[in-house]
């Protein structure tokens, strides 16, 4: 039995003249939870695909538990979950009605009254899914990617549309999956979900790997320097900032009101900083030194240019 949950070696997958996927490696050891991040038409939902065994490979070899995901889909199908973005029940069904109907098809299924309470969809359990929120749908949608005890889940951007209770709820029961050796296959475009919970984290462009490790290893590999953070008023002049630093800091507001300084951070360029912001009538507020996040280093490596 392979020691992966899922091996991909040298992986290619083209649409006529696209090449989504360009000789991709990729080892997943069972038990782990990954992150498969990467830019709009990076090939992270034909890679999953192709995992799941709904498209077949160009070139290279898929092996998901062990099993070739294409010709062995059959005896493979029962050991896997998929929550698909969007969710994908019928919209006249009720909650409680379409995880039964998922759950009379596997073996040795959760049950499904306990499967929605611990999601919070208890109270929501005869509402046809075209009533449910956004995050409720997306709740159901997991529900039913784990009711059948899966050693194996693929979970396409899981907490789309949920507020942030629900979001946390989804992650403690990520982190207890793992704890009880289920591995999970993420992709997520929330940087802070993946360096949440991922223990490995590829990061993939135009259907090729760029980056791979732990977020800690990540992050830490791509830093030089450390970081200083604040909040404080948005839209100030980051180009004043940076010419009353000394040459070569640069000053950019990441998103509104939250302020980043990338260079060497010591004493003196903490006073600089916050001398500046008093004499522009401002507080720094949550000032913070230290490295670089994910989202920073997903950026570095894929490029701050919006993708269709």
């Amino acid at each position: 039995m392979s020691a992966a949950a899922v091996e991909i070696t040298g992986l290619v997958k083209r649409f006529g003249s696209v090449t989504a996927v360009d000789g991709l490696d990729l080892k997943m050891p069972r038990g782990c939870l990954l992150a498969l991040l990467g830019p709009n038409g990076a090939g992270k939902t034909t890679t999953v695909e192709v995992c799941e065994g709904f498209l077949r490979p160009d070139a290279g070899t898929v092996r998901v538990l062990g099993l070739d995901p294409v010709r062995e889909g059959r005896a493979l199908r029962p050991r896997v979950g998929a929550m698909p973005q969007g969710g994908g029940a019928y919209p006249g069904v009720r909650a409680e009605e379409m995880l039964r109907l998922v759950a009379a098809c596997a073996a040795a299924p959760l049950d499904p009254p306990w499967l929605l309470d611990v999601l919070g969809l208890s109270g929501a359990r005869r509402t046809p899914f075209k009533r449910l929120s956004g995050g409720q749908q997306q709740r159901l949608s997991l529900a039913c990617a784990l009711v059948g005890r899966p050693e194996l889940v693929y979970l396409d951007e899981p907490t789309t549309g949920m507020d942030p209770q629900a979001r946390h709820l989804v992650w403690d029961l990520l982190n207890a999956l793992r704890a009880d050796g289920v591995s999970v296959l993420l992709t997520t475009h929330l940087m802070e979900e993946a360096e949440s919970l991922a223990d490995e984290i590829v990061i993939i462009d135009r259907g090729r790997v760029i980056a791979k490790g732990s977020p800690s290893a990540l992050t830490a590999e791509h830093t030089e320097d450390a970081q200083l953070r604040f909040r404080a008023r948005p839209g100030l002049d980051t180009e004043l900032l940076s010419a009353a630093l000394p040459e070569g800091y640069l000053v950019r507001e990441a998103t509104p009101g939250a302020y980043r300084v990338a260079g060497t951070v010591d004493p003196q360029v903490v006073s600089t900083v916050t001398a500046w912001c008093a004499q522009q009538g401002v507080l720094a507020e949550e000032l913070h030194v230290g490295r670089r996040d994910l989202e920073e280093v997903f950026l570095e490596l894929t490029g701050r240019e919006l993708r269709t």
